[in-house]
């Protein structure tokens, strides 16, 4: 799948999929990567070393701070993918080097499955490890 570099780089890892928007600020607890919003699809689930997938942030400005501490603290995600990746989240991960991309068909990604991101300065390659 292509879309749209927001940080570039390339990882690979296990995709952690939310159909759900996430909140940083509030909803990610910044010291365990641990999802803490009440209710949320994602909740006790882990965030760390996992391609995290969902359609965009919503919240506070305060998120992207949450997503850099994510990063200094050891517990951040992989990388970023999302259908539509808003000032929030893009802020968090190129203050955090968090490889982001967006423009994503994320209804195709699955819980589970082994993504690898090639993100080059504009475009990138998202593949769904069979």
């Amino acid at each position: 799948m292509k879309g749209r570099t927001i940080y570039p780089g390339k990882t690979e890892g296990e995709a952690l999929v939310s159909k759900e928007p996430i909140g940083f600020y509030g909803g990610i607890d910044m010291k365990t990567g641990i999802v803490i919003e009440k209710g949320h699809e994602l909740e006790g689930k882990c965030v760390k070393d996992k391609i995290l997938v969902f359609p965009y942030g919503k919240g506070s400005t305060v998120g992207s701070y949450v997503i850099y501490g994510l990063k200094k603290n050891g517990v951040a995600p992989k990388a970023i993918i999302n259908k539509e990746t808003e000032t929030i989240v893009a802020t968090g991960a190129i203050l955090a080097g968090i490889v982001c991309v967006d423009g994503i068909d994320i209804e195709r990604i699955k819980d589970g499955d082994y993504i690898i991101i090639e993100a080059g300065e504009k475009e990138a390659e998202v593949v769904i490890k069979e």
